[in-house]
């Protein structure tokens, strides 16, 4: 699978050869927090999503001395190649490429096919964690550009001005029978639905069965059939960020999207906030 617009994916052979490289540090992010420990790649760093890569108690992303200050844990300088993979196909690993991203780390990769696959390839798992001499990393400043706040998406659907929008969620949750996926609480907002004008495109559309990124024309077919085709800006939501992150990965990185944002706030935002509009659909 080529012809995508940046070289951003590693494949299992390459993290196989490279994942202990000097320059390289490996991230493992999953969804299911205690996936790591149950057993991951040599070299590669566990992340918890809900407390290393999160302000407290306020929702927000890391501010910009707080990722400096977790990336010089383990040793990274502006100049390392910073693999990401996880479970789910990779959907916290591409918010913590997002993260990345913002405040302008170069050199970011996903794994493609994630820790499933890495698994189902019978590759070694380790149960140690690694140890880096610290370094002491400066982040860039944030880049807005990539990130939707509530505010922005409101005026852009207010205003109609041709802002796409993808709600990258399961059908069920866009049309408003459920909250959450089918396997969660059905909680986090307080209505159900979604952002008037969304276009619904499920995350798991850009995937293959073996759980890397289908062809970069498959993908430009998917997107392009709902209208997303890379003409103005596009801003994807899912219901806390990361499916969501998923797709502006796809979008930017493998489609070439000029302005793609992601809504971090989404659907749990979103469904609880005084007087915005929301639409439902049937199924």
């Amino acid at each position: 699978m080529t012809n995508y617009a940046k070289d951003v994916l590693v494949e299992t052979d390459w993290l196989a050869e490279h994942a202990k490289d000097a320059n390289v540090r490996v991230f493992e992010v999953d969804v299911d927090t205690s996936a790591y420990d149950q057993g991951h790649i040599a070299g590669a760093i566990g992340l918890n999503w809900k407390t290393d890569l999160q302000q407290h108690p306020v929702r927000d992303l890391l501010d910009k001395k707080e990722l400096e200050a977790l990336l010089s844990k383990y040793g990274v300088t502006s100049g390392t190649t910073i693999v990401a993979y996880g479970d789910n196909n990779n959907w916290f690993a591409a918010w913590f490429f997002w993260l990345l991203k913002y405040y302008g780390h170069k050199d970011v990769k996903l794994a493609n096919g994630g820790r499933a696959k890495w698994i189902a390839e019978k590759r070694p798992l380790a149960s140690d964690s690694p140890n880096y001499a610290k370094s002491e990393y400066r982040a860039g400043t944030p880049d807005a550009s990539i990130r939707a706040l509530r505010d922005h998406v409101l005026d852009k659907v207010v205003s109609g001005n041709g802002t796409k929008i993808v709600d990258v969620r399961s059908p069920k949750e866009y049309a408003g029978e459920l909250l959450a996926p089918e396997n969660l609480p059905q909680e986090g907002a307080q209505r159900a639905g979604h952002i008037p004008g969304a276009q619904n495109v499920p995350w798991a559309t850009a995937v293959a069965e073996d759980g890397r990124f289908k062809s970069a024309d498959e993908l430009k077919s998917i997107y392009g059939s709902k209208g997303i085709d890379g003409r103005g800006e596009t801003i994807a939501y899912c219901r806390i960020g990361e499916r969501s992150a998923h797709t502006w990965f796809v979008l930017r990185y493998l489609l070439g999207h000029d302005r793609v944002r992601n809504y971090d706030g989404s659907w749990t935002e979103w469904g609880s906030l005084i007087g915005v509009p929301i639409e439902k659909s049937d199924i």
